[in-house]
């Protein structure tokens, strides 16, 4: 099952967990009042799995590709990971399923803190557009994943502030509905 919590604000590596002492947990309920969707899949059989292809079908995720997220595997590592660490927002769903290794999405609360999910294999992740998120992985230094759209990928993240954009004006109606 999918931990998260809020973070310290400590300057330190970011892979690593910065966890607040004591410990403050973030329920699936509250990352659901947030408008993410957490899942859990069978990553072993990512290739064949019926519930993958039920999500696939049922949110309309007609894209997807693999990407591996190591200093071996990805070109311009360094580069990607700095980028992937500043925080953005999409115009469009930002979702991720975990098929091997592990990493970290942060989110944004209502509040302007940070949570950090902790993703391993099998965790599936939906990110709804206009929220401030960034991706780092953990201290493994590895991830593959499965990036799905709807539609052809827009990889444009827009660097905060964002604010006036239209994807980020829903998504804080969005949380206002929710209060």
């Amino acid at each position: 099952m999918v931990e998260a919590w809020y973070m310290d604000e400590s300057p330190e590596d970011q892979r690593a967990p910065h966890r607040l002492r004591p410990n403050r947990a973030v329920s699936l309920e509250e990352l659901r009042r947030l408008g993410v969707v957490y899942r859990k899949l069978d990553a072993d059989n990512y290739e064949t799995d019926p519930c993958l292809k039920e999500i696939r079908r049922a949110e309309n995720y007609s894209w997807m590709d693999i990407i591996t997220i190591h200093k071996d595997k990805l070109p311009n590592y360094e580069e990607k990971i700095k980028t992937f660490y500043e925080e953005h927002l999409h115009l469009d769903d930002e979702i991720r399923y975990i098929l091997d290794g592990s990493g970290y999405f942060d989110v944004r609360d209502k509040d302007d803190k940070w949570i950090r999910i902790s993703m391993e294999k099998g965790d599936m992740i939906t990110l709804p557009a206009g929220i401030y998120h960034r991706f780092t992985l953990d201290e493994s230094n590895y991830i593959k994943a499965m990036r799905l759209f709807v539609g052809e990928p827009v990889w444009t993240p827009y660097n905060r502030p964002a604010d006036d954009l239209p994807a980020r004006k829903q998504y804080m109606k969005f949380l206002a509905e929710e209060a």
